[in-house]
């Protein structure tokens, strides 16, 4: 996941290959939540990772439900099964709706004495329909801030108060749904004597996700009848019951991100159209809707049990004017895709938009005028123009609002047809949902070459550039490369696989090294699954390093391998030629040096550190002549290029050379 401040994509072309998606949100909540007042222990595979299943892990083990997470997306709930959970304790939970607003029904419905809260944005979350109808049944429920809002208090500690079960419980149905799947989800609690019954009041919006709520609650043995999706009956007798196994299914909104890049941009040139893996048309999931709108605005999709194809058909898209309620989470992406429509598109029927993680009516209408767009908004729609000519559109820096939903669909920015990058401010918040979505996206989505940014360092031995680039392409999200570790880690490859360093070898290691499965991942080399940092930084494998790079073709080779590091959404690549032969072209250029006395400083006392004696003199002597050597020679002589910025960085700290060399780069930017 990215964890950078914000996150540049350059432009994109078109999106090929599959993607495998993470399983639901909403399903992979409410699964922990059942196997939790289940007796048994539930096996859940698939289960998301993210921010806001790890909340609502985390609540579990406070509460005293048994919690193994086997890894590969498989954990193990051993639930309370009618005991009470601990008592006191308080949950914190983030920002994350599917375990706040289902918790606090079911703590109400247990007894005890807990406290829940979550992030600033959680507390402006409207919850007061929820404890309105819990307060119906005497639940004794405090709002610790503003009322109607979290953080919330439930003071059971003397035990459940006795319940008024014989009325119907009443919830409005038309600011979130989650008030009533946190209902169904807890009322069975209760409801062994009489059967217990909902009704909702208002039109009930988000009606597929309470399909989700019904389906799961028949898998853990609860059959929940309703009439119309205005009244719901939980039979007496209910109880939970372990299915044993369960699968939670991909999450369908996060492939409304994925249905759109195919739209858009599969199909092109001949490839075949864009596979989607994990959620079929066959889902559970209300949002697999998203296929008709994508269609009704020209996708070509087909599908099956657990999978998509997605391709472009009608380019531009079309216009489209529709009623979202069934699918309010994935339609925000249609509000993007509809700046590549041939006319207005408007959805209605999205007032829950209002009340998510942040107002995404508003933050939809301000991030699409910053493209370009002429955006029309009012209290549950959403008017979009589109940009149909290049010249229309702008480049943008996204505001994300912590919300998830909002840098995802957003990223489909990128693929304008003006060539210009967009930015996503704090990129780490799709964690809540989908942690890797970025990588998903940069797995499928292609662009020639020269669109991918390159920021070469170039500079002599022990000026700090390959520290320096590491860190810069850290801050930035960008790959990483080590161009002096390439030759010295292709003759350990040769050693390792028995090849002698000598002329006569020449094709074979030039072979070995245009396939070297070389990767500088956390601050580490790595051959295939090898971390090879330390056993690379020998004197033995500096000589080798010499002689490997004294072999034309293997030079050749190990310069086309070097190329091949340029992928999205961008490289930093350090050596003695990245700027003047390996990328020529790339849009910055910085030459590091140092004093050979401060060089010789740095060197020594790192020698010193791993118990190494020397001189600073004989070392600085080393460098001054290592220096000379590579300043003359024939092959990529050490030089800067002609457009280099250059940074002496003999009294400043890496943290200032950073900082300098990410502003150079940032001046660059067209935000």
């Amino acid at each position: 996941m990215y964890s950078t401040a914000f996150l540049d994509l350059p432009p994109l072309r078109q999106a090929s290959g599959s993607v495998q998606l993470p399983g639901s949100k909403s399903i992979s909540n409410r699964v922990l939540l059942l196997a939790a007042l289940s007796e048994g222990t539930t096996e859940v595979h698939d289960l998301l990772a993210s921010d806001d299943t790890r909340v609502m892990l985390d609540a579990l083990r406070a509460l005293g439900c048994g919690v193994h997470e086997a890894g590969g997306g498989v954990a193990c709930i051993t639930g309370l099964g009618g005991r009470r959970p601990a008592s006191p304790a308080k949950l914190f939970l983030g920002n994350a709706g599917t375990a706040m607003r289902p918790l606090t029904a079911a703590l109400a419905l247990l007894g005890g004495e807990y406290e829940l809260s979550g992030i600033p944005r959680m507390h402006e979350r409207p919850i007061g329909d929820l404890v309105d109808a819990l307060r119906q049944l005497g639940c004794r429920i405090d709002c610790l801030g503003s009322e109607g809002y979290p953080p919330l208090r439930i003071d059971h500690e003397g035990g459940l108060p006795p319940l008024r079960l014989d009325a119907p419980i009443r919830v409005r149905g038309d600011v979130s749904s989650q008030f009533l799947t946190a209902l169904l989800l807890a009322l069975p609690l209760v409801a062994q004597e009489q059967d217990v019954v909902i009704e909702v009041v208002g039109a009930l919006i988000s009606r597929p996700y309470i399909h989700i709520t019904l389906e799961l609650l028949a898998r853990f043995g609860i059959a929940v009848r309703h009439d119309d999706w205005q009244r719901f009956v939980i039979p007496a007798g209910s109880q939970y019951r372990s299915p044993g196994q369960i699968h939670v299914e991909a999450d369908a909104s996060s492939a409304s991100y994925f249905i759109a890049a195919g739209a858009m941009a599969a199909g092109l040139d001949g490839q075949k159209p864009l596979k989607i893996l994990g959620v079929g048309l066959d889902s559970i999931q209300g949002d697999i809707r998203f296929v008709e709108a994508a269609q009704a605005m020209g996708a070509r999709v087909a599908g099956g049990p657990g999978w998509l194809e997605v391709g472009r058909g009608a380019w531009p898209l079309k216009a489209i004017d529709l009623d979202c309620n069934h699918i309010p989470d994935a339609a925000m992406t249609l509000a993007v895709m509809a700046l590549y429509a041939d006319g207005v598109t408007t959805l209605r029927n999205i007032a829950s938009w209002r009340v998510k993680e942040t107002d995404r009516i508003a933050a939809m209408a301000c991030e699409l005028r910053k493209l370009g767009a002429t955006v029309e908004e009012g209290p549950d729609w959403l008017s979009v123009a589109p940009l149909p000519r290049a010249a229309d559109w702008r480049a943008a820096s996204i505001h994300t609002y912590d919300d998830h939903r909002v840098a995802m669909c957003f990223s489909l920015a990128a693929f304008n047809p003006a060539g210009l990058p967009v930015r996503i401010e704090d990129p780490r918040c799709v964690g809540k949902t989908f942690p890797d979505y970025f990588e998903a996206l940069f797995a499928v989505a292609q662009t020639p070459p020269e669109r991918i940014p390159v920021i070469c360092i170039d500079g002599p031995t022990a000026s700090g550039k390959g520290t320096v680039a590491a860190q810069v392409a850290q801050q930035l999200g960008y790959h990483f490369l080590d161009s002096g570790a390439m030759y010295r880690t292709a003759a350990l490859a040769a050693m390792r696989a028995g090849i002698a360093i000598e002329a006569q070898h020449e094709p074979r290691l030039a072979e070995l090294a245009r396939h070297l499965p070389v990767r500088f991942e956390g601050g580490r080399i790595w051959l295939a699954g090898d971390d090879i940092t330390d056993a690379i930084r020998t004197e033995e494998a500096g000589m080798n390093a010499s002689r490997v790079s004294a072999l034309p073709a293997v030079r050749q080779a190990l310069v086309a391998l070097q190329l091949g590091f340029r992928r999205l959404p961008g490289l930093v690549a350090d050596g003695r030629d990245m700027g003047t032969v390996i990328f020529p072209a790339a849009p910055l250029k910085v030459f590091l040096t140092a004093s050979a006395a401060v060089r010789a400083e740095r060197r020594h006392k790192q020698l010193i550190s791993k118990g190494i004696s020397a001189t600073i003199s004989d070392l600085r002597a080393d460098l001054e002549a290592r220096d000379a050597r590579d300043a003359s020679r024939s092959a990529s002589p050490l030089k800067a290029a002609e457009d280099a910025l250059l940074l002496d960085n003999s009294l400043l700290t890496i943290d200032e050379a950073v900082a300098q060399v990410v502003a150079w780069w940032q001046a660059r930017q067209p935000f």
